[in-house]
């Protein structure tokens, strides 16, 4: 059996826990299963490390930051390796130049393009646990590429993917899916099971326990998933195609404060401008969520939309360049300190008055809605909320749709 297994920065934070994770994966490995680790930068050490290229140069490319940020998790995996070995168990760190993870050249949030698993195998059929870094990349010219948030997570289920694994386990500091954060909600209920569908939407929306991105290529792949706590051996959560959550309406409340709103005012109320606006963000990679469009005033609307709260300082600069040269605008405004909270739930598609308690349930607690969206799935209502609201708008919504849970 041919097992990947990822670990958090939390999980591998000091030394008592990588000895922790290093005796996990060898009770794998002597019960006769390969096994391959995946591991991210031990606890803050990302952070550290930006401090330091800020402390340098606040304006320093995206090459060059990802130049930085993969040594922290060069770092986890050979402390790894040399722990695996002090418990007289044979180990290998791997970085994603030896093993050849082939990715594109968009620094900083590239994506992956194929993994070549010939040295994960030479290393597997000699009986070593292989340690892989998480996160990063190469692309075609050699350069390292950092995969974006939750890029360890992708790396583990692109390796399960490419080794065909039979299982791929993503360990974290909590030990499942929760139908809400534990940390807001405390009688938020663990899910033995729930579907990519509703993982992906979660995650989409703020969950932290997997990234999107990672959920999307198991589904794709059909690599079932096992989310559960490195520091416990309850059972966790089981993420695949069809899941048992009979009577579910809701299978969860997610909530994200990585957002600020941009407002494109009093743009021409023409065909084309819509376009024109997400154009040139797009050919940046700049993703956008939650859009909203204003009735025209005569002959001016305004467009307004959501962008994760890292992107937003380019993003403007991307506007503003193009104001006056791709379109006409009468300003660009922004804001930062915004949050958006969401229900999800296959049962939302064919039950009526979930969004009704929604919105009672912010009007009881005296919450304004800046903005709402209903993605195409139909799995989630989407609402942007001033940051300030963010922990009493996840606490009401949670409290009003309990009962379909």
């Amino acid at each position: 059996m041919l097992v990947v297994k990822k670990f958090g920065g939390s999980s591998v934070a000091d030394k008592e826990r990588i000895f922790n994770v290093a005796r996990r994966c060898i009770e794998d490995y002597k019960a006769g299963n390969q096994v391959v680790v995946v591991l991210s930068a031990m606890g803050k050490t990302t952070d550290g490390l930006l401090a330091k290229a800020a402390d340098i140069n606040p304006n320093a490319s995206k090459r060059e930051m990802d130049m930085l940020l993969t040594t922290g998790e060069q770092i986890s995996v050979a402390l790894m390796a040399m722990a695996m070995d002090s418990l007289g168990v044979p180990a290998i760190s791997l970085n994603a130049f030896q093993v050849q993870m082939h990715t594109t050249t968009n620094y900083s949030n590239s994506r992956l393009l194929r993994i070549d698993s010939e040295r994960i195998m030479h290393e597997l059929e000699s009986r070593k646990i292989v340690i892989v870094t998480g996160f990063q990349g190469i692309d075609k010219y050699d350069n390292y590429t950092t995969l974006g948030r939750g890029g360890s997570d992708t790396t583990a289920v692109a390796l399960a993917a490419a080794l065909h694994a039979d299982a791929c386990e993503i360990y974290t500091d909590v030990d499942g899916v929760y139908t809400s954060d534990p940390r807001i909600v405390p009688n938020a209920r663990k899910l033995a099971e729930i579907t990519y569908d509703e993982m992906l939407e979660l995650a989409s929306l703020g969950a932290k326990v997997l990234h999107n991105r990672s959920v999307e290529m198991a589904k794709r792949y059909g690599v079932q998933l096992v989310v559960r706590s490195s520091l416990n051996h309850e059972e966790g959560t089981i993420v695949k195609e069809n899941a048992k959550m009979e009577g579910m309406l809701i299978s969860g409340v997610a909530a994200d404060k990585n957002v600020a709103r941009i407002s494109v005012v009093g743009v021409k109320n023409e065909p084309g401008v819509a376009f024109k606006v997400f154009n040139v963000l797009s050919a940046k990679n700049i993703s956008v969520d939650i859009i909203l469009q204003s009735i025209g005033r005569g002959d001016k609307k305004d467009i307004s939309f959501t962008v994760a709260r890292t992107d937003l300082k380019d993003a403007v600069a991307v506007l503003e360049e193009a104001r006056g040269n791709k379109f006409e605008c009468e300003a660009i405004d922004y804001e930062e300190h915004v949050a958006k909270v969401s229900i999800v739930g296959a049962g939302m598609e064919s039950n009526a008055g979930v969004a009704a308690k929604m919105f009672e349930a912010l009007y009881n607690a005296n919450i304004n809605i800046r903005m709402i969206d209903q993605g195409s799935s139909e799995l989630n209502i989407i609402i942007a909320v001033d940051e300030a609201d963010y922990t009493p708008a996840i606490r009401s919504l949670y409290h009003a749709v309990e009962r379909m849970m």
